[in-house]
């Protein structure tokens, strides 16, 4: 018999409403195993945001039980769940959030200057990390600059070797594509899932673009999942 696989996520009914408002959602189980590239899509307003921000620990999960390589993310205070997110997830964010009066070499730096334990799983220095980060992501030339200089393709992927720098376990990817073509769209995936697979990390990319599905080891419906109906 095969054994289980190892779990990087794993919800049980999982509900969530924000304070005064209708449920968001009721989720009877979402199992992501370790290592897993998985695509989550679902119409706007159907609960992706939120069920990304209960992963991520920006959210507190109440009631159901949500653990995240092995952390149980209810029984954690806030803080503790920020030193979680900080230690062991990557997050690429839709508008990418980076920081505009850094330069591209700062903004990727930052996770592992501000976190020891991504820090301390570097293989070699910050600045070396970094440059090797930048150079996969095809912007080696560019860790001089403002990102406020840069094309949307371009902060696209400083974005992206910030969320993979130190090795994080997961790595999430909010809507990061909506903003490129479609080519540029399977490119940049296509360097997403090289670092990640090169990091050993889970990836959970998150869309309303089918079209990029096929291109995922599995595909979830967050309507599907969610009894509430977001």
């Amino acid at each position: 018999m095969d054994e289980a696989p190892l779990l990087c996520v794993h919800a049980r009914e999982l509900r969530f409403a924000y304070p005064g408002g209708p449920p968001v959602l009721d989720i009877p189980e979402l199992r992501i195993a370790v290592g897993e590239s998985v695509f989550l899509h679902g119409p706007s307003g159907s609960g992706k945001t939120t069920l990304l921000g209960l992963i991520a620990g920006v959210l507190k999960p109440t009631p159901g039980t949500l653990e995240v390589l092995g952390h149980d993310l209810g029984a954690l205070s806030s803080p503790a769940r920020d030193r979680f997110r900080a230690s062991h997830i990557g997050y690429v964010f839709q508008m990418f959030n980076l920081i505009p009066y850094l330069s591209v070499r700062d903004n990727i730096a930052l996770p592992v200057r501000i976190n020891a334990e991504r820090r301390r799983r570097l293989n070699g220095g910050i600045d070396d990390a970094v440059a090797a980060a930048a150079d996969r992501l095809g912007i080696a030339g560019l860790l001089n600059e403002r990102v406020t200089r840069l094309s949307v393709g371009q902060q696209q992927r400083v974005a992206a070797a910030r969320a993979i720098l130190g090795t994080p376990e997961l790595v999430i990817a909010d809507e990061p594509t909506s903003a490129l073509d479609t080519d540029r769209r399977h490119a940049f995936i296509e360097l997403l899932f090289d670092s990640v697979r090169e990091a050993g990390s889970t990836l959970l990319f998150v869309s309303h673009d089918m079209g990029l599905a096929s291109e995922f080891e599995r595909a979830l419906s967050l309507r599907d999942l969610n009894r509430s109906g977001g």
